[in-house]
């Protein structure tokens, strides 16, 4: 109700509005207390104990991750010094064929220039015979013709 000639009446309220007001904030803070805060905190702590969890797996499969991979860099290095030690051996018996295949090769081509040798000079000894018939009966002919 508003009076002109009182205007602080305007704006104060009627008790029976704050009475209804203060009761029905105190039933609102009693349901918040007892029933969603508690919901609440429970939501609150299951969050915070899920990320702890998480982390704490994060942290344990980090952890397994790098003993993987410390795992692989030695493997990986014997492999490495294996492989090494395999083309050591491939070279040595590269060289050791290279050098068994140089001496039989070596070895061969001596016994065909000696081959060579030996034909030529039966073919040479056959080429004296076979011209000594012919240079003594030349020299026979030559003779009679400067006697004649």
């Amino acid at each position: 109700m508003f009076d002109r000639d009182n205007p602080f009446l305007a704006i104060t309220p009627l008790w029976p509005e704050v009475l209804t007001g203060v009761v029905t904030f105190g039933l609102l803070a009693l349901v918040l207390m007892k029933v969603v805060f508690p919901r609440m905190e429970r939501m609150t702590q299951a969050r915070a104990d899920a990320i702890e969890g998480g982390l704490a797996r994060a942290e344990a499969l980090r952890a397994e991750a790098e003993q993987l991979r410390d795992s692989y860099r030695e493997k990986l290095a014997e492999a490495r010094v294996e492989a090494a030690r395999i083309r050591d051996e491939a070279r040595a018996d590269a060289d050791e064929t290279r050098a068994t295949a140089l001496v039989a090769a070596r070895a061969e081509a001596d016994q065909i220039v000696a081959a060579g040798r030996d034909r030529l000079a039966a073919e040479r000894a056959a080429v004296a015979r076979g011209l000594r018939p012919d240079t003594e009966r030349l020299a026979a002919d030559l003779a009679a013709r400067i006697i004649r």
